[in-house]
């Protein structure tokens, strides 16, 4: 008799066992890819950025900003920059003194490249509590021995897609990789129209993408180069609300892949 109950026992004990391990073992589910944009915005325009969160708030939207010369911003920037973290917007890494790395690379190292514009840049960031995780090149120079470097410091990186009618051939779509890359809608960039910006926006809706833009400073209306239409971006979040998309930031696109 005791030694059925010990088998019982034992057999139930096993049985138990198994199932938590087999449990434990289940895949994690990946969060469903549902079609949207990334809106990304480069450079140190921090005053202007927290007033276009302000105004686009009524949209449920978010961004991320590449922040550049974190060592020239004043107080009251790096706190409006903690504020647009903490509501859930992304601020990313654009290197220490906005170079340009192909330009940089012609006379110097790799190393030489991390120690002057990326290490200072994190170590800072991170002493004002940033949660960078992500980064893009200015003006979009990259190669790919800097990329595999980068992709060592950050989760993400973004380069420039530059130069293409068609939306299927255009290379501002997230294709779960970790380098991405993104079409400007600056004013002044040669390619940015309204119309394409609506082809694009179509593509992802149609084809289940996630699209990648960037811009830099965000204006009423346009009076130099690097400048965003306020006008554009709420033409974009509008499209987005209406058509049931989703707003990422570029973090978000590495729980994705």
């Amino acid at each position: 008799m005791k030694n059925n109950i010990l088998k019982t026992t034992l057999l139930c004990t096993f049985f138990i066992f198994f199932s938590c391990k087999k449990e434990k073992l289940k895949p994690v589910p990946k969060p469903k890819m549902i079609p949207g944009v990334v809106l990304s915005f480069d450079d140190d325009y921090v005053n202007e950025w927290f007033h276009t969160d302000q105004a686009l708030k009524k949209y449920a939207w978010k961004g991320t900003f590449f922040v550049c010369k974190i060592n020239t911003l004043k107080s009251n920037e790096i706190q409006k920059l903690l504020e647009l973290q903490n509501e859930g917007n992304e601020i990313a890494g654009h290197t220490l003194n906005h170079v340009n790395a192909v330009d940089f690379l012609k006379n110097h190292t790799i190393d030489e490249y991390m120690n002057q514009e990326i290490n200072p840049m994190l170590d800072l960031m991170h002493f004002y509590d940033f949660k960078v995780t992500s980064f893009a090149y200015p003006y979009g120079g990259r190669t790919p021995s800097l990329d595999t470097a980068l992709l060592h410091k950050f989760k993400i990186v973004r380069g420039r897609a530059f130069c293409e009618e068609t939306p299927s051939k255009q290379n501002c779509y997230f294709k779960k990789s970790r380098l991405v890359f993104s079409f400007s809608i600056d004013d002044s960039h040669n390619h940015f129209n309204t119309h394409h910006l609506l082809r694009l926006l179509d593509y992802a809706k149609k084809h289940n993408k996630i699209l990648i833009l960037n811009s830099h400073k965000t204006v009423k209306n346009v009076n130099g180069d690097y400048q965003t239409k306020m006008a554009t971006l709420e033409l974009i979040c509008k499209y987005i609300k209406r058509n049931r998309m989703e707003f990422y930031t570029l973090s978000d696109l590495e729980k994705l892949n």
